[in-house]
């Protein structure tokens, strides 16, 4: 019977409410429990998610949590006797702290914990009874089993912490079996997760990754791509599909690294899900003019974590890179107007700050839509975590383990890039620069890096606050810009730059949120949108004024705009 079932709770706290953050790992394991033979007449499994966001979190200390957690679950489930807690690097602290409040409110509970900061380190959390290494959607239904039958079993990469076992120094950990994913239950079709709650679809292709970035957790997980089978995957697509979903980001770190399947795949999406935007990671080195047009042929945009454009960094690192066939490669999706865009990291073994800059400016000389950029994470359970001290490497012991300082990257350096970092995301990504921003720098005779550097500067003097609506931050960037050409006499482009970050920014508006508006512009929008806008010293010396009004308006086939 229902109601005779071991009530079991799969919780997570996300770092934010949507869909790249929602709980794909808890969603999965809870799914498992509630079809496997073991567990699906013996426990009722739910899934709880809260968010740093939500009300009663934002603002608070780890411990201020950590407490709101730990009344959810007691006042939301009185009848728990397991919770099942997924633990990420900007969760740990607060669902630890959950974890020994619960042990003194409930003392009878069972309390669990997985995911990749357990992984790292199974004997790393106060206030758990068993740790789980590895995937769990095998080891958690043969726990509870064992658990709700008190029947006693060795479970691989399962860790009893009531019997006080401690690690032997440098003996490799187990870890839980990898289950067969023609096995699995999807998390989608059994109903365990709804996209509708978060506004998108987080979609599992595959497992595993054939690379050995040093710095990544799957440096030390299986090299084998394991993948899901087609049935499901076509199954989950129309879901999404018939569910409206309006964006899907798509989990295989190497989507392209099969080129058949990439393809296959890319015309099920076509012809399913037209209207859905699809997000995906993939490698530049696999690109090439078939790949290229297909991911033009749907709503997408494509990640590269280009991490550095030093080659003997990133070998460091365990990455190799050829920077002429990147550039050739990357060419290839603007040709076919891919939208697409980069990951960067400061901090890595042997980068300088000058080499960071670099980075940046090779990134931007590209035209990616948007160029993220991260602090080196030293994680516990990657190779580069074991390697690190020969680095010369300093790091935060506690989580996210950001890099404090190398020999070749003081703290007043990596300090630098913190700050560089945010002006690229907020000038550039954040304010939707890249149709025009290189032709800025241009005509400034500037390199991106010292542009962002002046930005940054520039910000810091005025006090400026980081979050600010598209609208706000477009008159930021025409404040900022005016400074700019007024600081090397180039005050006669300020007007046309205004028209130019104007008309971009409605188009951009309007294709992103349907936004229409009206514009009071002092050349043609035509002439604007126009090749020869990309250079502006040209284009301001040849194309004649015309002051108009213009309205930038939605249609089927994308923007379009008038001069009324």
């Amino acid at each position: 019977m229902e109601n005779q079932k071991h009530l079991s709770v799969f919780a997570t706290l996300l770092v934010e409410r949507s869909p790249q953050a929602l709980p794909m790992g808890a969603a999965c394991v809870a799914s498992a429990v509630r079809n496997s033979p073991l567990t699906k007449n013996l426990v009722q499994s739910e899934l709880l998610t809260l968010s740093m966001e939500d009300d009663g979190f934002c603002g608070l200390s780890d411990g201020e949590k950590a407490k709101c957690f730990a009344e959810k679950i007691l006042l939301s489930y009185p009848a728990l006797e397991c919770l099942c807690m997924s633990v990420y690097v900007w969760s740990k602290s607060v669902l630890e702290k959950a974890a020994l409040i619960l042990r003194k409110k409930k003392p009878g509970i069972r309390i669990v914990a997985g995911g990749p900061e357990i992984t790292a380190n199974p004997f790393g959390m106060r206030g758990i009874d068993y740790s789980v290494a590895g995937e769990g959607e095998l080891a958690l239904p043969e726990l509870l089993h064992s658990i709700f039958t008190a029947s006693c079993k060795s479970i691989p990469g399962v860790y009893d912490m009531t019997a006080g076992n401690a690690p032997v120094k440098n003996e490799p950990l187990e870890k839980a079996l990898p289950a067969d994913l023609e096995t699995l239950s999807s998390p989608w079709l059994d109903g365990t997760i709804r996209a509708g709650d978060y506004g998108g679809a987080l979609w599992e292709l595959a497992r595993g990754c054939p690379f050995k970035c040093s710095y990544c957790y799957e440096s030390k997980g299986y090299s084998k791509i394991r993948r899901f089978p087609q049935q499901r995957l076509e199954a989950e697509l129309e879901l999404f599909a018939r569910e409206k979903i309006p964006q899907v980001f798509v989990l295989d770190p190497t989507y392209n690294a099969d080129k058949k399947r990439a393809l296959d795949m890319l015309k099920k999406i076509r012809r399913t899900c037209p209207d859905t935007f699809f997000y995906f990671e993939a490698r530049a080195e696999f690109i090439d003019a078939e790949i290229a047009r297909a991911f033009a042929s749907i709503n997408c945009s494509v990640q590269f974590g280009l991490q550095s454009s030093d080659p003997l960094v990133l070998k460091n690192v365990n990455r190799s890179f050829n920077k002429s066939q990147f550039k050739k490669n990357v060419s290839l999706l603007n040709e076919q107007g891919v939208v697409f865009g980069f990951d960067l990291i400061y901090g890595l073994p042997g980068d300088t700050l000058s080499g960071f800059k670099k980075s940046i400016d090779f990134a931007l000389e590209l035209y990616p839509n948007n160029l993220e950029l991260f602090c080196l994470s030293v994680l516990p359970g990657t190779t580069l975590f074991e390697q690190a001290k020969g680095f010369g490497l300093v790091w935060e012991p506690e989580p996210p383990y950001h890099v404090l300082e190398s020999p070749s990257f003081p703290k007043c350096d990596l300090l630098k890039a913190e700050k560089l970092s945010r002006a690229v995301n907020l000038f550039y990504t954040d304010g939707r620069a890249v149709p025009w921003f290189n032709s800025l720098v241009q005509v400034l005779h500037q390199k991106p890096s010292a542009f962002f550097e002046d930005f940054a500067l520039f910000m810091e003097g005025r006090g400026a606050k980081e979050e600010r609506p598209f609208s706000k931050l477009m008159a930021l960037q025409k404040e900022f810009v005016a400074h700019e050409l007024k600081s090397k006499g180039m005050q006669k482009y300020t007007a046309l730059l205004n028209d130019i970050i104007s008309l971009n920014g409605a188009v951009s508006r309007c294709a992103g949120e349907g936004e229409e508006c009206q514009l009071e512009l002092s050349w043609h929008p035509d002439d604007l949108m126009s090749q020869y806008a990309t250079d502006i010293a040209f284009f301001f010396a040849n194309c004649g004024r015309e002051k108009n009004r213009t309205r930038v308006f939605p249609t089927a086939n994308g923007p379009d705009w008038t001069v009324l």
